[in-house]
């Protein structure tokens, strides 16, 4: 009798609860699937091609449905730049910390970014393009996608600075110009090869960073030490030589 009285709704309420669930999963599977489809645009057409009714036709949804996701034309947009960082990490950032701290993880770093660079040739970055689209402007998007470069930066500064206190590079190296410098690598090498397509600016720009690692090694020092004196010692023997003649 006690059971069959028992008023606990210990049946219903899972049932709601599992409903709710699978309704908010598939929320997030649909938002994500419209940030995978702006997220393909953005990288062709740059943020600010991206709109609610683009992403309607590309996804097959209506206006309505890709609004209630965001909101704002605003909030997508932000939502792609998150995206494609959260990417970027995961291809760039994460595999290169496998590698042991000093030049062996800034190279990883470096290659990782090489790899990345090498696709987008032909699709497009978003940093760069959105550096274009919202240089000269305020508000979220663009803290969004500064904030993205911004974060990327200091873990390259990080690793440099690694580097430096394992004493692989000279110790007045300053990290913010090295940064510069290997940054400066990969903004060129867009332009030569998307821009201009000329051929070999790959190879290049991988020469280029090893330029900038033997320039900033702390053997460049030690070997120019030993090169000296041995400069010395052959001036000494020549100008004996050239006396006694």
């Amino acid at each position: 009798m006690s059971a069959t009285l028992d008023p606990r709704p210990a049946t219903r309420v899972p049932r709601a609860r599992s409903g709710t669930g699978r309704a908010l999963q598939k929320g997030q599977q649909t938002k994500a699937a419209i940030v995978e489809a702006a997220l393909g645009l953005a990288t062709h057409i740059g943020l600010e091609g991206l709109s609610i009714g683009a992403l309607a036709d590309v996804t097959g949804m209506s206006k309505s449905g890709v609004f209630a996701h965001f909101g704002s034309r605003e909030e997508l947009q932000i939502s792609v730049i998150r995206e494609y960082h959260t990417r970027f990490e995961q291809e760039v950032f994460y595999p290169a910390m496998t590698a042991a701290r000093g030049v062996a993880r800034l190279r990883a770093l470096f290659d990782n970014w090489m790899k990345r660079t090498s696709i987008e040739i032909d699709s497009g970055c978003i940093y760069i393009s959105g550096a274009v689209e919202f240089d000269d402007r305020t508000g979220p998007v663009r803290d969004a996608l500064a904030s993205s470069v911004l974060t990327w930066h200091a873990a390259m500064r990080r690793a440099i600075e690694q580097c430096k206190e394992l004493g692989e590079l000279r110790a007045d190296t300053h990290a913010e110009q090295m940064l510069f410098e290997i940054h400066g690598l990969i903004l060129a090498l867009h332009y030569e090869a998307r821009f201009l397509q000329t051929p070999g600016s790959m190879a290049r720009a991988i020469q280029g960073f090893q330029n900038i690692l033997a320039r900033y090694s702390a053997e460049a020092p030690a070997a120019a030490a030993t090169a000296a004196p041995a400069v010395a010692k052959r001036r000494k023997v020549s100008n004996q030589t050239t006396s006694k003649e």
